[in-house]
């Protein structure tokens, strides 16, 4: 089997609740060319490809470093799984190129906070573990989902675990959520199961920040705050 990585990174051109969100300035940069950079930087790949169904973000994605030698063809609607974009973007590669690789990386290019130290973290952790699929997650933090409910239409709450309304927060275990930050698989895996989460998969820990996901404008404040924080925590670590 091929020793060859590669990364994959998704930037859907359809983007409904935020239009052309892959391309939009974030902190000076479109979004998607803050996982391009990151992804070369990490020095973890032999290729960092784009994988569009737009030109326009194809463009883009060039000028900033990416490869980019076709659109995608498939699976470039808004139903369409991230685990089966990548598939067939691999596929094309692998045909383009004529290629074949061991390890493949799947990147949003709506995390733009996913910094090039997250990669290498995980892609260290993922051969040193050897799974057939591993997911970045968070840990939930303030936002606990132990005391999660859903709203009647009087506005009463429907609580989804009412044993533990009267346990204190941090009596509570930890829970994780799935981020789209940076997914890591075997490609043969990948192939075999169709997904990710086949097989032997494992969840990976990075920091909620670094593993935000932007969908809609409260996100995008969101990570625009979060990389103005970092940013002025960077320039006084200079300063220091």
């Amino acid at each position: 089997m091929s020793e060859k990585k590669i990364a994959i990174i998704l930037g859907r051109g359809g983007s409904k609740r935020i239009p052309k969100k892959n391309i939009i300035d974030f902190a000076g940069k479109p979004m998607i060319a803050w996982s391009i950079e990151a992804a070369i930087a990490s020095q973890q790949f032999d290729r960092v490809c784009v994988s569009t169904d737009s030109e326009e973000i194809a463009e883009v994605a060039r000028d900033y470093g990416a490869e980019v030698p076709f659109l995608r063809t498939e699976a470039a609607d808004d139903t369409a799984p991230a685990s089966e974009a990548t598939i067939v973007a691999l596929e094309q590669a692998e045909a383009f190129f004529s290629e074949r690789y061991g390890i493949v990386a799947q990147l949003m290019g709506n995390c733009p906070l996913r910094h090039q130290v997250d990669i290498v973290d995980a892609m260290d952790n993922f051969a040193r573990v050897q799974p057939d699929a591993q997911i970045s997650c968070f840990r939930y933090g303030w936002m606990n989902p132990w005391w999660a409910a859903e709203l009647g239409d009087d506005n009463r709450p429907f609580f989804k675990f009412t044993d533990t309304l009267t346990a204190r927060s941090q009596d509570l275990p930890p829970l994780f959520c799935p981020s789209g930050a940076l997914w890591v698989a075997s490609v043969e895996a990948l192939k075999k199961y169709k997904s990710f989460y086949g097989g032997r998969s494992i969840f990976h820990t990075m920091s909620w920040m670094s593993a935000m996901d932007i969908d809609d404008v409260e996100d995008l404040e969101m990570a625009l705050a979060c990389q103005v924080l970092r940013s002025s925590r960077h320039d006084k670590t200079h300063q220091d």
